[in-house]
């Protein structure tokens, strides 16, 4: 699954998908928390709830948040879990300065850390976090395998992985009119409010690629993790995985 062929944001010859997604998001950062609540009419906020319910039976005291944008993981996950400490990064700095923002704005600046990092390469000792969650970031990693291999390697034996992810709805007709508003309805929106088509466009194209059920839960096998488990949301539009780090 490696070997196919990358959907990028940008397309872009001799720009790295890394490179490409740094960009995307840094410009769509302003708008980016508005058009999440917008196009998703606050669905979003309880899948992210409901995937950290995961952790509360763990009582994680030290957390990493891979791709964690405006911190909208990390914030729910100092309210809900009550932990130490809580390490958030991502790619993309105008994204990680909105989320600044609205964790000084919450009080948390001493629970919460942002800071530039890159999940294929993390910046971490072995063993180092309780839990590791990721929301609708997997799916933007230009190597799949390495950067779960390295969210693997920094949880400490006995840890979990949540990663929340898009994943793609079977049932007629919701299949249809999901495909259709992601593909022609989405992209058009993003273009009058982000302006940046392309970024909504390559949201559609990227989850179309992305290895979901099954496909997903052998490749966290394959990168170490055990128990991998699957739960999908909304008539499928995402699913929650959950695996742990061997004792």
């Amino acid at each position: 699954m490696e070997n196919k062929p990358l959907v990028t944001p940008y397309r872009s010859d001799g720009e790295s998908k890394k490179a490409q997604v740094e960009r995307m998001f840094d410009k769509i950062a302003p708008r980016y928390d508005l058009l999440n609540r917008v196009l998703s009419l606050g669905i979003d906020v309880w899948w992210r709830r409901k995937a950290l319910g995961y952790l509360r039976q763990l009582q994680p005291k030290v957390i990493l948040d891979v791709a964690t944008g405006t911190a909208d993981v990390a914030l729910l996950a100092a309210r809900m879990l009550k932990p130490e400490r809580i390490t958030g990064i991502d790619i993309a700095n105008q994204m990680l300065e909105y989320g600044r923002e609205k964790i000084r704005r919450a009080g948390l600046e001493r629970v919460i850390t942002l800071e530039t990092g890159d999940s294929e390469q993390l910046q971490f000792p072995d063993c180092h976090f309780d839990a590791v969650t990721v929301a609708f970031g997997v799916r933007n990693f230009e190597h799949l395998e390495k950067g779960l291999s390295e969210m693997q390697r920094v949880l400490r034996p006995g840890g979990r992985v949540v990663i929340l992810e898009f994943s793609r709805p079977q049932l007629f007709p919701f299949k249809q009119l999901y495909n259709t508003y992601f593909k022609y309805v989405l992209p058009r929106i993003g273009r009058l409010t982000s302006r940046d088509m392309r970024a909504y466009s390559y949201l559609f194209e990227s989850v179309q690629a992305f290895p979901e059920g099954h496909d997903f839960l052998s490749i966290l096998t394959k990168t170490g993790y055990q128990n991998p488990q699957c739960e999908r949301l909304t008539l499928g539009i995402c699913s929650i995985y959950t695996a742990e780090k061997a004792p």
